[in-house]
């Protein structure tokens, strides 16, 4: 099986295919008594818990989301429909093949940026001179890196705690600073989220210097 990588909301299936199963003899205890091999059997666990999803094609789990498929004689299909942050880690198929034949792979659900507007700053106003904060916040899943532009293309002016300035044309981390804001510094700028998962997302903030 292979390690499967999809988007919250998504689709997602594991496909466990067991090969020379001619040369296996199904476990009895699984088969009735019958030791051939014409209705090998699948059971899907969710590894990191223990839990056993479906035997064959019979969802045990209470998981309404998930479905399981037989195609051929050695092909299985888990399906989980509309992937959610508890369905990551590891999934494992074991076939009632004696000695028992096993694949395993993992989920990883993936979620795109979302500003949270509650925690990030709106449009300020400061004296010139005075010091201001710009605040942006942002969820998904990894999680995500806060980039500053300004809006017209301009540099932002950094400042290190030595007090030496430093001009860049973006700037990272959810606080952008103003220590001692000039009317240079007045204008639009953008706050942008992302984690590799599109889209990225951003918020407009003005900063607004107040001139004696």
């Amino acid at each position: 099986m292979e390690n499967v990588t999809v988007t919250k909301g998504r689709d997602a299936a594991f496909t466990c295919v067991v090969n020379n199963l001619g040369g296996y003899r199904v476990s009895p205890s699984s088969a009735s008594g019958d030791h051939s091999v014409a209705n090998p059997r699948v059971a899907w666990i969710k590894a990191d818990t223990k839990a056993i999803l479906a035997i064959h094609e019979h969802v045990i789990s209470n998981n309404a989301r998930l479905t399981v498929k037989h195609s051929d004689f050695n092909t299985w299909t888990l399906n989980i429909k509309n992937a959610q942050p508890e369905d990551r880690g590891t999934y494992m198929c074991q076939v009632n093949t004696d000695p028992m034949k096993s694949q395993s792979a993992h989920l990883e659900v993936v979620i795109s940026p979302d500003i949270i507007y509650e925690e990030t700053s709106s449009d300020i106003m400061v004296p010139e001179g005075g010091s201001a904060k710009l605040i942006c916040k942002a969820r998904g899943y990894p999680k995500p890196e806060i980039i500053w532009r300004r809006e017209d293309g301009s540099d932002i002016t950094t400042r290190a705690s030595t007090g030496s300035k430093s001009k860049v044309s973006q700037a990272q981390g959810e606080i952008l600073s103003f220590p001692n804001v000039g009317r240079n510094e007045m204008g639009a700028y953008l706050c942008i989220a992302s984690n590799g998962v599109p889209p990225s997302v951003s918020k407009r903030m003005m900063l607004q210097v107040h001139c004696e």
